[in-house]
């Protein structure tokens, strides 16, 4: 569980990802232990695609170094038909540490996170 120092890199490579959520919780985006990068999270952005209800979100980081798991969000309401922004200042994953999120209600949530894997 390293942090890879990040002042000469090779490799700053943009990357996108979105998932459907549902009830359990999800790893949305790993760094994987022994991966040698750093992942730079830029936004995490929830949207809820039911038309008539609303649906509470949870995000969370889970930090390997400490093994444990903070929440960037707990139980938030994203109204229907409606997008909510979930992080206002980047975070960085190091080796072992992941993104993870769950909605109350399967089907109604969508996530995308926009990261740098940095090399």
């Amino acid at each position: 569980m390293a942090a890879p120092n990040i002042v000469n890199v090779s490799n700053i490579l943009g990357k996108t990802v979105g998932a459907a959520l549902t009830t359990s919780s999800a790893d949305i985006v790993t760094n994987s232990s022994g991966s040698n990068k750093v992942f730079k999270v830029n936004t995490i952005i929830a949207s809820n695609v039911d038309g008539t209800n609303n649906a509470d979100v949870t995000i969370a980081f889970y930090d390997a170094s400490a093994t444990a798991t903070y929440y960037l969000a707990y139980t938030i309401t994203v109204a229907a038909d409606s997008s909510l922004d979930l992080l206002s200042k980047s975070i960085y994953l190091e080796e072992g540490d992941k993104i993870t999120a769950l909605a109350s209600a399967a089907s109604d949530l969508q996530i995308i996170v926009s990261y740098e894997e940095i090399s």
